[in-house]
Formats: structure tokens, sequence, C-alpha cells
């Protein structure tokens, strides 16, 4: 088995909508188990070394899979443990590792913990949960924000308290601060670690640790709008506690019981509450062991340009120590698709710098086909965090992958639960697989590099210069040195960079040289990456 300090790429899966098997028009297990060749194994595959399946746990669904019933069982409807069992191991079998997802902020409000703490004050199961009693004037405890909208406490008539719930109302806290659901939730790693899993993936850990006091959030004063939007108040108290490092700690501890496993942490720094930058130190510095380390998000929300980019690698760059292993991530099944961000030529360079960049990269299912958001109406929205309108959900960078270049795109032979985007007679596997020129065979190409220059994971990185919207750096180490050079603008430049052999470039041909006199010529979001033996 390849070591994870050697996994050339993460590849997230988000099981509704990889492949379904069953005809049910939803994705499955066995869906993701008849298509691991094309991951990794066969002639021609994708070529990646590890996969992060989001949840296929025991669920109501009300927020797919992140409002758990039962932790330890898979829901019917993607399959069944024995399934799970044959795709950890057929995985295995390929060379691939497996991440799981795993929520540890809250559970769904039928998972038989809250079913036993709702049956009054007095249950043993009452302080697995946050449980308030109402304001002297009979309303919420204080003015804490549900990300999907409106309070996050709900009241319970049987008991006369308010639940927190920092998500869905049917997906209540647990309480961290309790040291018996701490073990609880180790538990549940140490079950699947059992099994043989590989890594696990903890979902929205910024909540793990709240203020103990409760104490209300202050108001956001650069905002202008609704002023019980998510948007109008700093949300220092209700998240980023004070303990959650130690708990983040007790789970890379967890992991680290188990040989060669990771634990990767589900993190966005907010700019209100402090630097972002200085919000990933602390994984590194409390959390880490080589074992825990944060998502960098932090490159989904640049805006174009070379400055922006080399700004913003240079200086995350600087903070790690010597060992500190980054994970870079610039799509997954929250945030619009990289094409639709940036637009399909531009996200063939994020291709490019992502997968030359140190630590470990995360490619979401589909961006390596170059798909782009679908197109949702409103009466098709299935996110439970869109408005009334379908605005602001996840469904459209959630549709089915596009396998074929037929109507079901190879997903199903069913309906599918959400409708396939467009252009999926263009961008598919299918269609994509033989051709020179496709973003498929970009992707194959770095990721083969990767797989073969261990420099690029392990090796230096060096910012050389961002200048006329290009954004060239240096990775060295292991006796190899490369140069990558990228071209956030749309007109062709030419640059002096030393002279080396091409090794992967995002044109071909008459688009992409070095010219008579040694400056490599580079057309309109056009890259490569230089060879310097």
């Amino acid at each position: 088995m390849v070591a994870w300090r050697d996994v050339n790429a993460l590849y997230q899966i988000y099981p509704r909508s990889f492949r379904d098997a069953d005809g049910d028009g939803v994705g499955d297990l066995r869906g993701i188990i008849d298509k691991l060749d094309y991951l990794k194994g066969a002639p021609q595959s994708l070529g990646t070394d590890a996969i992060w399946i989001s949840p296929f746990f025991a669920s109501p669904m009300k927020d797919f899979g992140y409002d758990v019933s039962n932790y330890c069982d898979v829901d019917p409807l993607f399959g069944s443990l024995v399934e799970f069992d044959e795709l950890l191991a057929k995985a295995h079998a390929r060379d691939i590792r497996v991440m799981i997802d795993f929520v540890p902020n809250h559970t769904s409000d039928q998972h038989a913990w809250f079913q036993e703490a709702k049956k009054g004050r007095d249950s043993a199961y009452r302080n697995y949960y946050v449980w308030r009693d109402p304001a002297p004037d009979g309303g919420v405890p204080n003015n804490w924000l549900s990300s999907f909208a409106g309070s996050a406490w709900e009241y319970d008539e049987l008991s006369g308290q308010y639940y927190l719930h920092s998500f869905l109302k049917e997906q209540p806290d647990l309480n961290w601060e309790n040291p018996v659901v701490r073990e609880e939730m180790k538990n549940v790693l140490r079950f699947w670690l059992q099994r043989g899993v590989d890594g696990i993936r903890a979902d929205a850990v910024w909540c793990l640790s709240k203020d103990r006091d409760f104490q209300d959030n202050p108001r956001n004063p650069s905002y202008f709008g609704d002023t019980q939007a998510y948007g109008s108040f700093i949300h220092r108290n209700s998240k980023n506690g004070p303990r959650l490092y130690e708990y983040l700690s007790e789970l890379t501890d967890t992991v680290g019981e188990f040989s060669d496993r990771r634990i990767l942490f589900e993190y966005y720094a907010d700019s209100m509450i402090g630097d972002p930058f200085e919000q990933f130190r602390p994984f590194y510095l409390e959390a880490f062991r080589g074992i825990g380390m944060p998502f960098n998000f932090e490159g989904i929300h640049q805006q174009w340009g070379a400055e922006p980019f080399g700004g913003f690698i240079n200086r995350f760059q600087a903070l790690l120590r010597e060992g500190d292993v980054p994970v870079y991530c610039f799509g997954n099944h929250d945030q619009p698709r990289i094409a639709t961000r940036y637009g399909r030529q531009q996200s063939r360079l994020i291709a490019m710098m992502e997968l030359t960049l140190p630590g470990m990269p995360t490619v979401y299912y589909g961006d390596e086909i170059g798909m782009q958001d679908g197109q949702i109406t409103p009466e098709q929205v299935r996110d439970p965090s869109a408005g009334e309108n379908g605005m602001g959900g996840r469904d459209p960078q959630r549709t089915p992958m596009q396998w074929t270049n037929d109507s079901s795109v190879g997903f199903t032979s069913g309906a599918p639960w959400l409708p396939v985007a467009s252009f999926y007679q263009t961008y598919n596997v299918q269609s994509e697989l033989y051709d020179q020129h496709s973003f498929l065979t970009l992707y194959r190409a770095l990721l083969e590099l990767r797989r073969e220059e261990g420099v690029m994971a392990h090796g230096d990185f060096s910012l050389v210069s961002t200048n006329d919207n290009v954004l060239v750096y240096e990775r060295s180490g292991e006796g190899r040195r490369y140069i990558v050079a990228l071209n956030f603008g749309d007109q062709p430049v030419a640059i002096r960079v030393p002279h080396g052999e091409i090794r992967v470039a995002t044109h071909v041909g008459d688009v992409l040289s070095f010219d008579y006199d040694g400056a490599l010529r580079l057309q309109g979001y056009g890259g490569a990456i230089i060879d310097l033996r």
C-alpha cells in the first residue's frame, strides 16, 4: 500500500452523484466499486492514490448524510457494511487508500442518543447535547444563528428548554464538553479504522468548541442589510472556542493508535475573527503530530490573478515548519466548481498549480473532466441550505458525474436525483479518455508526474515572480529541480526562465514553446512545468 506520505492526490467522491448501480437515481457504494478501475489500476485510469468518500452512514438525509442517525452502519440507500468492506478490499488491491467522512459536531435528531435525550432533563443522554433554559424574557438563550438561517436554538416543549443546532434544527449539536461524548466519538473512529479505513475527514470542526458562558455574538459593523442574516454577526462565541485544539488533539491521538493513518479537518478561516493565515497555525502546532492537518480552502476564494494566488501560496508556505503537510483544496461539494468560478481554460491552469504545490492536493470528482455547475430550477432544488428561490444552494456543484455522452451520462439507468449539467456531450470521461488535449489527459499527466517525482509533494517551494500576469515558482529537492510557469492573462507572453524539458503543458503545439533565444512563450491561460535536470 502506498504510504500516506507518498499519496499523489486525494480524490473526493460525493457518493450520491458518482455512480448509481441499482437504478434508483442515487449513487451508491456498488457504483464506486464499479468505477475503481477508472481511479487506478487499469490502462488509461486517472491514477489517484487515495479517495475520500462523503457520508454514507445511516441518515434521514435531511442534509444528505451529514445528519447521522447511526455512525457505525451504512444507509440502505448506499448499500451495506458488506459492500463497504468489499469496496475497501478492492480499493486496497489497487493500492488506493480510502478516507471516509466523519461528522463530530452534530447528529441527526433521529439518532438514538437524541431520542433518549428528549425524554426529559433526567435522561442519561441529556448531557450528550447542548441544552439551555430560555432567556429571562422567555426567548432564545442568546443571539447565535444557524448557518442554514434563523436562530441556532430550537425549543423543546416537553422539557421547556432549547437545544443548540449550528446547522439544521434536525442536526442537534453534540456537547463536546462532556467527556463521555468525546469517548463515544473516538470509538466511532476506532470502529472504522479497525475495519481498515485509512483516513478520516472531520466535518465542521470549528463548531466543536463554543464560548462556555454562551455570550452573544457581537454585531458586524461592516454589514448592511438584514439584521438577522448570518453575515450581520461576528461569530466569535459560537465557534472556535477555547478547547477546540484540545478536542482535535484527542481525535488525532485516536487516529494515531493505528499505523499510517491520517485525519483531515474541515476548516474555513474567518477574517472577521482574525488573520486567516494565523488561524491555520494552531492546527500544526497543537493537533498535527504528522497525523492531523487542516484543509486549506483559502484558494477557493482568491481573486483571479498571478499576484493573488502567488501571494496566498507564498504566505501559507511561510508559516509551515519543516515536515508540516499542507492540504490545498480548490474545490469541494460545498463550493461552486472551479470551471464555473474562473472558466474552463482558467481551471486547467488551477489544476497545474494545485498539482505542483507541496503536500497533498485534493481533487473534487468531475473537476478532472472540466465539469461546471449544473442549472437547477427552483422545483429541482434538493439542498436544505438553499433559499426559497433556490439561490445559494449547493446542488449545482453536486450534479451527476459525466461518464458518457448520452443523456443519462452513464450515471444511472433511472432518473438522476439531480439533473445532469450542460455540455455533458463534450465533457465526459468517454469523450476525453483518448483526447490528447482534454482535461482528463492533463490531470492524468499531472498525477503521473506527481507520483514519479517526490519533489512535488516533499520538495522546497520558492516563489520566483508574479510579474505581468505570470506566476513562476520553483520546486526543488531530492536532487531534482522544476520551474512552474503559469500565465493568468488572456494574452500570450514570453518570459525568461531556465531552459529545460517541458514535462507537462496546458497547451500543445504552436501555442507553447521555447523561442530560439531561450524565452518561454505561453499562450493566454497557458502553463508549463519545466524539468531542469
